[in-house]
């Protein structure tokens, strides 16, 4: 009965593993795009910097997790994740275009600029995970 339930372990343990990846390579390359440090504002407890990489974690992560649970395999799963980093890429500039000194206001604490991105991320990876489905 055990080795029936954990018949799945190893397709699990492929995916977690993508996913994880994806998400490492994710904050990689978002952290490099925007203009200022935020895991060291995080370290300087800086709660505009958390919640909007927070948010913007949480917008890639919707995405994949669809892509997860739709994907034929391993490799398509991982060309939707990248497909969604580069909508949330193209978010963060798109959402610079009404606050164009959205980054400076992040980096300086403000929130409502950080709520702002961070939703929008959010927003937008939601919509990113309903269009995978077809």
């Amino acid at each position: 009965m055990i080795l029936q339930s954990l018949a799945g372990l190893p397709a699990f343990l492929v995916y977690f593993c993508t996913g994880l990846i994806a998400i490492v390579a994710y904050l990689f390359v978002y952290t490099r795009i925007t203009p200022y440090n935020e895991f060291q504002l995080i370290r300087d407890d800086e709660p505009a910097a958390a919640i909007a990489l927070g948010l913007s974690l949480l917008g890639f992560v919707a995405p994949l997790v669809s892509a997860i649970a739709h994907s034929a395999n391993v490799l398509d799963c991982l060309i939707w994740a990248t497909i969604a980093l580069i909508v949330q890429v193209i978010v963060f500039f798109l959402v610079k275009v009404p606050v164009p000194n959205l980054s400076a206001r992040i980096a300086a604490g403000e929130l409502a600029p950080a709520i702002w991105l961070g939703l929008s991320s959010l927003a937008a990876g939601l919509l990113n995970a309903a269009c995978m489905i077809y």
